[in-house]
């Protein structure tokens, strides 16, 4: 709730230094349009009874009773405008519950409802504890982990109901053999098993942390025919930064696909309008070739110049060189389609050397521009764009040339079933937030990816709470069968690494929780209250995935460094993992430290490896400890 002139300095440093201006100058230019955003519609409100007290009286007489649903997801405006209504009367009702505050990513504040009692003193709080829906062991342990959050106001759940099943813990060895068991489950959980009634696909949902999670679970129900349903978004390869990518592949192998160029040739903007896509088509249209040739020749021609002509010539280029590459890795598969356009082409040289497909597939997102154009992009859907990218070049892998893997796209895009039949729900955990099912799996719970790496790095504490509020959400919407599960490697960046089960696993009571991870998996227990597993099973796979100098790996053995004599290093066998230790400080307070993006600063509070940093320039900031490094001077860079 902060206009142009409010903005504190620390907040002030977004758009190269300028967003204030920007700011200032968007609003002057909304009020001479006579026009408000969404969010003014809040902010003018507030502004208005702050200054004109007869106003807000008025509307106080008009709205005598005010009842408020889910009030743990106001944000600042919405509380201030509902403090100065209510604030006469104060007959305001709010409903909420502050353990399912997940949306602060967008301006919710779970300290609105944490406050509730002291903004009105006298107010009734009515808990409502009672819970209709899940078994008594998933209420214990969602209520279980959820007490270790700080920021609550605290209450006990509990079901009339009797019996049920524990929640179920069990670890993978990497992402593709975690949705291979989920799909395996859920047939199984068909036909009734372990004593259970039958399921229909209807009652089961997947509910992940973040969207490119889903890519390993649409491919594996495709291969085995298991109907599935999105829920809340499109489907992986139906997103658009996916299309987009795919369409540069296919212009990789097919140079003559006229409908990925239509799609790809001004993304990112090369300066290509209207005018000019419809120039290249009508010369296309009048030598009856391709609009990649005839793009060539209305170059050729003079007939488009400037900024755009020069972009598309260098786009062209780069297709037919992508081409020849794709043709290097397998000429037997992809024809020369340079021959079939033109009867002089020059034959491929594949005798040259040529990158792998999957290098292939990076380079022409990067060489394209459309990597960068998400890089530079500041909403806040880009990271998860960037994300589904990389999952994208990570399903190549599996393939042996890029021709393989479109067609098998192809398959996944035709496998829109009829709208009839029962199919397994596929959702985020945020899209889950007031659904339930019978049978819930909540996959991927491992440190970096749930709790969210970047929650953390960006809002600490803060961050990991409502992470912790999340994975409660994720289990409160099991109503018989909830499972948890890891994966012990992931892939990521092309590279094997070994992942650290979630810190949330630790924190799930062991009373309540059924472990079915197979022995020699490290993490296949849980907890420090768990008996402590192996690490012989993955020591033996990890010389060969190269994981020992992963961020994963390392992560590991510091956790287990100066908490337990038995903790293994590399070259030992048959020691033992703690998975919950504290990370040791490395900073102490006052400390000048660097950090890449912030610059230089002093240390003025350290919270586990969170550190409170007062920033030179960017202000006060809390930053995880492995993100800065000493500094001892302005002059000592250590980049």
């Amino acid at each position: 709730a902060w206009t142009p002139e409010a903005v504190p300095a620390s907040e002030a440093s977004g758009f190269d230094g300028r967003g204030v201006k920007l700011y200032a100058a968007y609003q002057e230019r909304l009020k001479t349009l006579n026009a408000a955003d969404f969010g003014d519609l809040l902010l003018h409100v507030v502004t208005i009874f702050q200054a004109h007290p007869d106003l807000l009286e008025q509307y106080r007489r008009w709205f005598r009773y005010i009842l408020v649903d889910e009030y743990q997801d106001t944000n600042v405006a919405q509380y201030l405008w509902l403090r100065l209504l209510a604030g006469g009367h104060k007959n305001i009702c709010c409903v909420g519950d502050d353990d399912q505050s997940i949306y602060g990513w967008r301006g919710a504040e779970v300290g609105n409802i944490l406050r509730f009692e002291k903004d009105f003193p006298g107010a009734a709080v009515i808990r409502l504890e009672q819970n209709y829906r899940s078994t008594p062991h998933i209420l214990a342990a969602a209520s279980h982990l959820i007490a270790a959050n700080k920021g609550r106001l605290g209450k006990t759940l509990w079901t009339e109901a009797e019996g049920g099943e524990q929640v179920r813990l069990i670890g993978h060895w990497d992402g593709e053999e975690e949705a291979r068991w989920i799909g395996e489950e859920a047939e199984a959980l068909q036909g009734g098993s372990r004593g259970m009634r039958p399921f229909s696909l209807d009652d089961m949902a997947i509910l992940v942390r973040a969207s490119h999670q889903m890519r390993a679970f649409e491919d594996r129900f495709l291969t085995i025919g298991l109907p599935y349903r999105v829920i809340g978004g499109p489907r992986f390869y139906e997103r658009m930064e996916i299309r987009d990518a795919m369409a540069y592949f296919r212009l990789a192998v097919s140079p003559a696909d006229d409908l990925a160029f239509e799609r790809i040739v001004n993304t990112p903007k090369r300066g290509l309008g209207d005018k000019a896509r419809q120039k290249i088509q009508a010369a296309a249209r009048a030598e009856g070739v391709p609009l990649v040739e005839g793009a060539r020749l209305l170059l050729e021609a003079g007939g488009l110049g400037g900024k755009g002509g020069a972009a598309l010539r260098k786009l062209i280029e780069a297709i037919w060189r992508w081409h020849d590459d794709v043709r290097a890795v397998a000429p037997s598969v992809v024809p020369d389609e340079a021959a079939l356009i033109d009867d002089e082409a020059v034959p491929l040289e594949t005798g040259r050397g040529a990158p792998t497909h999957v290098e292939l597939a990076e380079r022409i997102l990067d060489e394209s521009g459309y990597t960068a154009m998400w890089q530079a992009d500041k909403t806040p859907e880009a990271p998860g764009r960037l994300e589904n990218l990389k999952e994208l070049v990570k399903a190549l892998e599996e393939f042996d040339n890029l021709q393989g893997f479109l067609e098998h796209v192809a398959l996944i895009m035709d496998n829109e079933s009829e709208a009839s039949g029962a199919k397994i729900s596929v959702m985020t955990l945020h899209a889950a937030k007031g659904l339930e099912f019978p049978v819930v799996f909540l996959p991927g719970w491992e440190d970096g990816l749930f709790p969210s790496q970047r929650a953390m790095d960006e809002t600490g504490l803060k961050g990991l709470e409502e992470e912790r509020r999340l994975a409660y959400v994720g289990l409160t919407r099991a109503e018989e069968l909830c499972t948890v599960s890891f994966a012990a490697n992931r892939r990521v960046y092309g590279k094997w690494q070994s992942q650290l089960p979630s810190r949330f696993i630790d924190e799930l009571p062991p009373s309540h929780v059924d472990v079915l991870t197979p022995p020699g998996l490290y993490g296949g227990g849980y907890g420090a209250a768990a008996p402590q597993a192996a690490v012989s099973g993955i020591e033996a796979r990890a010389s060969r995935a190269d994981v020992y100098n992963s961020p994963g790996w390392q992560r590991l053995q510091s956790r287990n460094a100066g908490r337990s004599p038995a903790a293994p290093s590399r070259g030992t066998r048959g020691g033992g993992v703690v998975i919950d230790a504290e990370a040791l400080p490395v900073f102490e307070l006052g400390a000048r430290v660097f950090h890449q993006k912030f610059g230089y600063g002093t240390v003025t509070g350290i919270e586990g490896d969170k550190l409170d940093i007062a920033f030179d320039k960017a202000g006060a900031k809390k930053v995880v400890a492995r993100f800065v490094v000493a500094a001892a001077s302005a002059d000592d860079v250590p980049f």
